[in-house]
């Protein structure tokens, strides 16, 4: 309980913590991101750390000078690649591994073919926009590894999806995380950034067990 209650402070208030970081440990800070970026993208029982607003803080800490952006958004763009690359190696490794490719009680591979054609069809949108959601960004690369969506394909659709979110949240916390409003609702706006997606991701699920209910 205790360490549930000290995530969720760390979460809503990530901005306090990690300005007590960078002001205690100095550089030490871009390899603190790297880790939690990397590990919430790349280990699939990580979902619940606080990406976007994480991306958030660190765009407004460049933009008073306390980190370097250039470095923070090349840093963090290459943990959020190659987190996602790990997290379908992954998927892809252990997928046939754990089925063993026969069909049987534990594995419909009638499902599996046509989750390997969706994401071959469309699952660059999927890997793309899963980026900006928390949890779904974690689950979505690994489910691509299972599906054996093709390696070429995946890494062009990370590499841009990573850019977008990295490039797109810290540059959005650096021009406007200092704006006094936005400090002074900082912990609303990160509770939007974390309910908002996750709302929208339920309400799909929901219309897609609507239409195959039907």
């Amino acid at each position: 309980m205790e360490l549930i209650t000290f995530l969720i402070d760390f979460i809503v208030h990530i901005d306090k913590y990690l300005e007590t970081f960078v002001l205690s440990y100095g550089m030490w800070v871009y390899a603190l991101l790297f880790l939690i970026i990397f590990v919430e993208t790349g280990v699939v029982v990580m979902p619940f750390l606080p990406g976007d607003s994480l991306l958030f803080v660190v765009g407004a800490m460049c933009g008073v000078g306390l980190m370097s952006y250039p470095l923070a958004v090349g840093l963090l763009f290459l943990a959020a690649v190659l987190g996602d690359q790990c997290n379908y190696s992954i998927g892809r490794y252990f997928g046939p591994k754990v089925f063993k490719w026969e069909q049987s009680r534990f594995f419909n591979k009638a499902a599996f073919n046509q989750a390997h054609a969706f994401y071959e069809r469309y699952g660059g949108i999927t890997i793309v926009a899963a980026r900006f959601m928390p949890f779904l960004r974690t689950f979505a690369p690994f489910v691509a590894g299972v599906s054996q969506m093709s390696r070429g394909k995946f890494t062009l659709y990370n590499i841009g999806g990573g850019f977008l979110w990295v490039g797109g949240i810290v540059t959005a916390g650096y021009f406007f995380g200092n704006v006094p409003f936005v400090k002074a609702n900082l912990e609303k706006i990160i509770w939007a950034m974390i309910l908002v997606p996750g709302l929208f991701v339920i309400f799909g699920a929901w219309k897609a067990r609507r239409k195959t209910t039907a």
